[in-house]
């Protein structure tokens, strides 16, 4: 009777120990998985970021209007908002009509939860202003808040400031 308590216990005790490190192993896991997920929608929005970069320097207000959610919000440095598509498309119109932009983005953080995300972002180039044919250094930091709708990103709302005075 002792003999088979004993391997009863000792079997409950296999069964546990198997059960924990089988949990262990499903934990990490979940965890390499969510960490690759992470990476991958970190990833799609750094492609955002080249697609908004491609759009600054060719002064494209359609591209720029088309990486925004309807609802976003574009707030630049020195004039009005652009709030909704129509609001951003003419803000970045107005923008171009004034300066012609190459400029680099630098990704310096990109957080994401869920389907929102924040980004932190500097940029150095050059600006051509068209109403004197000056061009002059261009360095700002940026920050983004990103939107993810029917699994795209899309920016939801813009801002920047400079980093150094204009010439």
């Amino acid at each position: 009777m002792k003999g088979r308590i004993l391997i009863s216990a000792l079997t409950l005790v296999l069964i546990w120990s198997c059960g924990e490190k089988h949990t262990e192993e499903i934990n990490q896991l979940s965890s390499q998985k969510t960490e690759i997920m992470e990476k991958v929608e970190k990833q799609k929005i750094e492609i955002l970021l080249n697609e908004y970069q491609t759009s600054l320097n060719t002064s494209d207000a359609k591209l720029a209007q088309s990486l925004y959610t309807k609802d976003g919000i574009f707030m630049p440095t020195e004039a009005p908002s652009g709030i909704g598509s129509d609001g951003i498309l003419k803000s970045y119109e107005y923008v171009f009509s004034q300066i012609q932009l190459n400029i680099k983005f630098f990704i310096e953080e990109i957080q994401v939860e869920g389907n929102l995300a924040f980004g932190v972002t500097s940029s150095k180039g050059t600006t051509l202003i068209h109403a004197t044919g000056d061009t002059i250094p261009e360095a700002n930091r940026e920050l983004f808040v990103f939107e993810k709708i029917d699994g795209e990103w899309k920016i939801a709302r813009y801002m920047f400031n400079k980093t150094e005075p204009r010439g």
